[in-house]
């Protein structure tokens, strides 16, 4: 019983996460500027991927493969916002972000 609710849920968690990767892949392709797109690929990318891999845990259970899934979502969670920090600062030094759609720009004194 436990187990075939795991599995639904499991698979919710997939549907979700597959579909908010597709949501983020069309923001990438379809926004103008470099911070929409920046905002596409890191916030929703990130959480579609992590119900991917809660939707992977309550359907494979194993301490190895859970194990595996632990570290995955540790190391999206620590490179997307590194990468999208040096996203946003090498397309605000190379001037290819609109200075008028900052609300703050602290970087304009160095």
């Amino acid at each position: 019983m436990i187990g075939t609710v795991a599995d639904w849920l499991g698979g919710l968690c997939l549907l979700a996460g597959a579909l908010l990767s597709l949501v983020a892949g069309i923001g990438v392709l379809r926004f103008p500027d470099v911070l929409d797109r920046m905002h596409a690929a890191t916030k929703p990318q990130v959480l579609g991927v992590l119900l991917l891999l809660v939707g992977l845990a309550l359907r494979l259970r194993t301490p190895s493969d859970l194990g595996m899934i632990a570290l995955v979502a540790v190391f999206q969670l620590a490179t997307a916002p590194v990468a999208a920090q040096m996203i946003g600062r090498s397309a605000y030094r190379s001037g290819r972000i609109d200075r008028e759609l900052l609300d703050a720009d602290e970087l304009a004194g160095r």
